[in-house]
């Protein structure tokens, strides 16, 4: 399949710049044909079934955006403010970055903060950076760090997202994107959800480049997915047997939920066992769904490799469909914006 098959036309005003208070989301439900598809994230629970499980990402993030300058050097045209987006933690001082501009960030470049500092130490083609801090930077991320919201959010990051850009459940640090399905559920909605009969779960998948990185090739079979972390507890793992054991259902909070649980099952031909790992696994159209059941997600980027998992999952045509239904009924998009719950396609 190619890239563009998987696009679809957004009017600008449709991408949300804010978030709506938790609960109060608008949800597309696509498995209510001749039904009010139309519905809000706090109908949940009446809309899942008792003896489902929700398996929510517990991934918390970080304040991955740091702004710096070379040392030594100030504005003028050879110096001057760098942008560094951190991605992945290698030891207690190096980490993996992105840096902006790129071109003034070669190797041996040194660069200051406030109280600390970062020596650029290699390079790689792809544009990726490897820096090592003079001191292990989390203990100064609170003070110096920006929440890392997404470029397509025309604004700068405020107080309020620190908390809004934050699932409620999220206790493990390691993330630089939110698991976005879960930024509309309240501790009050979860536990309504639990009231009803539904069960909860967690696992951790640290988001990171692999899940919003842009598909640049043609083909969609020469994308390459980066690798992220994941972690599935005992709990959860007797949680999903039980629940497929008597005929329940696993709905999915998200994309980074079914990469995860999906990747574990590819890992356990076809169990999920508790344990942690990585994963590269790129979701497209013709996957072989093990786990998951059902899918709560947001609305993703054209030509996105979430939009094409959530089209492996419920077909592209539909998806596809259901997209140009939002937008005709004036749905929010992206990471602030509504969702969607979608039962796997047979």
């Amino acid at each position: 399949m190619l890239t563009r098959d998987f696009d679809y036309d957004l009017p600008a005003e449709s991408i949300a710049q804010q978030p709506a208070p938790r609960g109060e989301s608008r949800l597309l439900v696509l498995d209510r044909e001749g039904l009010d598809r139309h519905q809000r994230v706090h109908d949940l629970p009446r809309l899942l079934q008792p003896g489902d499980l929700l398996v929510l990402n517990d991934t918390r993030v970080i304040p991955a955006r740091l702004y710096g300058r070379r040392a030594g050097i100030g504005d003028g045209e050879h110096g001057g403010k760098i942008e560094i987006l951190l991605t992945e933690k290698i030891n207690e001082h190096d980490w993996d970055a992105l840096v902006k501009p790129g071109r003034r960030a070669r190797p041996g470049t040194v660069i200051s903060f406030e109280g600390l500092t970062a020596e650029i130490i290699e390079k790689d083609p792809s544009g990726r950076h490897r820096l090592r801090f003079s001191e292990p930077v989390e203990p100064h991320l609170d003070r110096l760090g920006h929440v890392p919201l997404p470029p397509y959010i025309h604004r700068p990051d405020d107080t309020a997202d620190r908390e809004r850009y934050q699932t409620v459940y999220a206790r493990q640090p390691g993330a630089i994107a939110a698991p976005t399905a879960g930024l509309h559920f309240s501790e009050d909605l979860l536990e309504e959800i639990r009231a009803a009969g539904i069960e909860t779960a967690t696992v951790t998948l640290h988001v990171g480049l692999g899940t919003f990185k842009p598909v640049t090739a043609e083909r969609i079979a020469d994308h390459r997915m980066e690798r992220e972390r994941w972690e599935i507890p005992e709990s959860t793992a007797e949680a999903i047997r039980r629940t497929h054991a008597r005929g329940g259902r696993v709905v999915a909070v998200g994309t980074t939920v079914v990469r995860t649980l999906e990747s574990a099952a590819i890992a356990g031909g076809g169990e999920i066992a508790a344990g942690s790992g990585s994963t590269e696994l790129f979701i497209t159209p013709g996957f072989q769904f093990q786990v998951v059941d059902a899918l709560m997600t947001n609305f993703h980027l054209p030509q996105s490799t979430l939009l094409m998992l959530v089209s492996a999952f419920a077909g592209r045509e539909r998806v596809l469909a259901a997209y140009a239904e939002a937008v005709r009924e004036g749905y929010r998009f992206y990471s602030y914006g509504d969702a969607m719950l979608v039962e796997r396609r047979a």
